[in-house]
């Protein structure tokens, strides 16, 4: 067995997006989970009730409705929330603030950097111009091979 790198202290736990996610859970729908293994099994058994929580939590919003979760689970293929159509600039951008950046990130050639929300919302209403210049329009897929920083 590999020992253990590194563990978050109690405080990082308890400040946590997935503990307040489980919090949330709890008061919603009477679902308690002992800790973060119970809450990924549940993810896996009741899968269509766990992304209908997600979807909930995060208040994710769509300019159409949604006739099921899960349409067909067949990898690849898989059809989620059929019929919803949401535009993910505009889910990301609700939560944009001058108090905070947008992304802080840090490569292994660079030091610690940050992007402020208004740099970011500009960089993507640039990209999002040049591709409706090169003529993508929706339905299209994009696809590109990135390093994983901005």
């Amino acid at each position: 067995m590999n020992p253990i790198l590194w563990q978050p202290d109690a405080k990082m736990l308890e400040t946590a997006k997935v503990t307040q996610y489980m919090r949330w859970l709890s008061k919603q729908t009477g679902l308690s989970f002992e800790d973060y293994n119970d809450l990924w099994q549940w993810s896996i058994d009741e899968t269509d009730a766990f992304w209908q929580s997600i979807w909930d939590y995060f208040d994710i919003q769509s300019s159409t409705e949604y006739s099921t979760v899960l349409q067909t689970s067949a990898m690849p293929g898989a059809e989620w929330f059929s019929g919803a159509s949401v535009n993910y600039a505009a889910q990301v951008f609700r939560n944009s603030t001058t108090e905070r950046p947008a992304i802080v990130f840090q490569s292994e050639t660079t030091a610690l950097q940050e992007i402020s929300w208004a740099e970011l919302e500009a960089d993507v209403a640039s990209m999002a111009a040049y591709l409706r210049r090169i003529g993508v329009r929706p339905g299209d897929r994009v696809v590109a091979y990135l390093p994983n920083i901005p």
